[in-house]
């Protein structure tokens, strides 16, 4: 699948919310103290085939992501090997304080079964409709290809869009007449 392929299955209105995600409160359970998550979620990191996320003990990974604002979920890029690359992605929206112990708990609002084509940059859309006010997303990255103990991940890429915002300030007060 070439880049102009996969650019298409992305829809024009939707950008990469790289820019709305606030660092200070990412969180990545069980990864590498060597290849932590910024090497699959930054800029310039994620776009560098050498640099990827690990698992650590096993082959599962918890992120959360928090947004600076209100965002709508359009669709999820996970780039990995065809051996370690993830298989099964479950995506929570508003679901905070999630751990290994808890995460089976609670329903996904997604959840993917990720192809070859996904591990190459192939956009997996999401049920939109569960995605419309999102202020963070945990993913659950619960298995990998092959079964092994490491999973890897080159990138992760989100797209959708903002959520515009009434500015109550713009509003005039209707007079009573």
């Amino acid at each position: 699948m070439s880049a102009a392929e996969s650019a298409t299955a992305i829809h024009r209105n939707q950008v990469d919310l790289l820019d709305f995600i606030d660092w200070s409160g990412v969180e990545c359970l069980n990864q590498s103290s060597s290849h932590p998550l910024p090497n699959a979620l930054k800029q310039g990191y994620r776009e560098d085939e050498g640099l990827n996320l690990e698992s650590d003990a096993d082959e599962q990974l918890l992120i959360y992501i928090p947004f600076t604002q209100v965002i709508k979920l359009h669709s999820i890029v996970v780039v990995g090997s065809e051996e370690d690359g993830p298989k099964t992605v479950k995506l929570f929206a508003n679901r905070e304080h999630m751990g290994f112990s808890n995460v089976s708990d609670f329903p996904p609002s997604d959840t993917a079964v990720l192809s070859q084509d996904n591990l190459k940059g192939k956009p997996v859309v999401v049920k939109y409709v569960k995605f419309q006010n999102v202020r963070s997303l945990t993913i659950f990255i619960e298995d990998n290809q092959s079964g092994s103990e490491i999973t890897k991940v080159q990138k992760i890429a989100l797209y959708g869009s903002t959520v515009e915002t009434t500015d109550m300030k713009g509003l005039k007060k209707i007079e009573d007449h």
